[in-house]
């Protein structure tokens, strides 16, 4: 099902970056595939393809299930995956017991946890990283969220999804306990990893995952620059074309954005207005070179640095 409520048909596109975000490889899957039975074809393709042997993969909380985790090891693969929020308290039980829900910026926390049942049930590392900047975050988000739970107990809203609601038969109020209880973890942040302390220390882990930013911009700029979405095509042919074209266009993109350091919408925006023109008069031909404003020049240089 589409996160969008989209209900038209749907394809799955499998973008493989670097930690910069430039696009190595695309591929096209039909909407219905799970995501270890496409993930895990494009990895071993890469591999075999580049001869890479040591590999992690980077995702956040949607690939955090026992399954996946343990299908992705099957297959060799390392990885490094966001914890959901809700196994916070569970899986600092002692850290917040022997002491307490105070932390320094920037602080780590290493602990463990069980997944999976039976003969696939694994151990699994998990760091913690505490941010001050994503506690008041965090803060700002509770208060918004109080404010929608106070305004149900008041009858001044509907009651939808709302997180900080007791519903006690007919009557409403706020769970202060529950909100109590998620301003004691705001700043805190999970990875679950299969890769062991002494490759890669907590804030490594942590740094590998802040990486997947530039991967979510990368489908961001796709969907929304680039117009990613084959809404006018129907065949697999023309959507991989279609999808081609795209990525070819992500990757210069990409490009265009490291040597200029200017976003692709500034640089489209400042390129785009110039023009140049062909006029034929008689037997006579005249090249018309547009006037050349000097924030447009600097970015020309950038791009092309050689002069050619």
């Amino acid at each position: 099902m589409s996160k969008e409520r989209r209900v038209d048909p749907q394809v799955t596109v499998g973008l493989l970056c670097d930690t910069s975000g430039f696009p190595l490889a695309v591929h096209l899957f039909e909407g219905n595939k799970a995501e270890t039975k496409t993930l895990i074809p494009v990895l071993q393709e890469f591999q075999e393809s580049h001869q890479v042997t040591e590999l992690v993969v980077v995702a956040d909380a949607g690939m955090l299930s026992a399954a996946n985790l343990l299908a992705l090891e099957d297959a060799g693969l390392s990885f490094i995956v966001g914890s959901r929020a809700a196994k916070t308290p569970y899986d600092l039980a002692t850290h917040f017991k022997t002491k307490g829900n105070h932390f320094t910026d920037g602080q780590t926390v290493e602990t463990t946890r069980a997944m999976g049942t039976g003969k696939d049930k694994r151990t699994r590392r998990v760091v913690y990283h505490y941010s001050f900047k994503r506690s008041k975050n965090d803060d700002r988000a509770i208060n918004a969220m109080v404010k929608k739970a106070e305004d149900v107990a008041a009858g001044k809203r509907p009651l939808k999804r709302d997180r900080f609601v007791r519903v006690d038969g007919a009557t409403k109020g706020v769970n202060w306990d529950l909100v109590e209880r998620a301003r004691s973890m705001t700043g805190l942040k999970g990875y679950v990893t299969n890769i062991g302390v002494e490759q890669m220390d907590g804030l490594a882990v942590v740094a590998a995952y802040h990486d997947l930013y530039q991967v979510e911009r990368s489908f961001r700029m796709a969907k929304s620059d680039l117009k990613a979405r084959p809404i006018l095509h129907r065949t697999k042919d023309s959507i991989e074309a279609h999808l081609s074209i795209v990525f070819a266009a992500l990757a210069i993109s990409r490009e265009a954005q490291q040597r200029t350091g200017a976003s692709i919408k500034k640089i489209l925006n400042t390129l785009r207005p110039l023009r140049s023109a062909v006029i034929t008069a008689g037997d006579s031909t005249i090249t018309a070179a547009p006037a050349i404003p000097p924030e447009a020049a600097e970015l020309l240089d950038l791009l092309n640095p050689g002069g050619h």
